[in-house]
């Protein structure tokens, strides 16, 4: 027997879904992106600073940043997920000291990163509005009854 979710578990026939959060899910979208920019600059600064930087060291702490990225896709639903995601937007400009050229991509991930975060946020807003506004209507108007 598979076993069940928390959600599943205290499903009842009737209950409205839990809508997703746009946040969330733009927050997730640009960490992934990201994961795989640390991935591809860890093999560029590889290639290109062979000898200047250990091997074990560059590819140790490009995978090491490529998994953090990804993994902090999980903990965006907590209150410190969104800080440790600005965190790891500043780190990837910082990056640019060893590729330089990660301090363009990395500002341009650092804007998309707030837009993402800022239009989810409002798009959440207007949904959980439009949620409220839904059920009222819904209370006002039972279904079966004519007007």
């Amino acid at each position: 027997m598979a076993k069940l979710t928390k959600a599943q578990r205290e499903w009842r026939p009737g209950m409205p879904k839990k809508r997703r959060s746009t946040k969330v899910m733009f927050a997730s979208t640009v960490l992934l992106l990201e994961s795989f920019v640390a991935l591809f600059g860890t093999l560029a600064v590889f290639g290109l600073r062979r000898g200047e930087f250990p091997p074990l060291l560059v590819f140790g702490v490009g995978i090491g940043l490529s998994l953090v990225l990804a993994l902090t896709c999980a903990v965006l639903t907590k209150p410190w997920g969104v800080a440790l995601g600005w965190i790891l937007q500043l780190l990837l400009v910082l990056t640019g000291f060893i590729e330089p050229t990660m301090f363009i991509v990395g500002g341009l991930f650092a804007i998309t990163w707030w837009y993402g975060i800022r239009t989810g946020i409002r798009i959440d807003r207007e949904s959980a509005e439009r949620d409220r506004e839904q059920q009222a209507w819904d209370a006002a108007h039972p279904e079966g009854q004519s007007n």
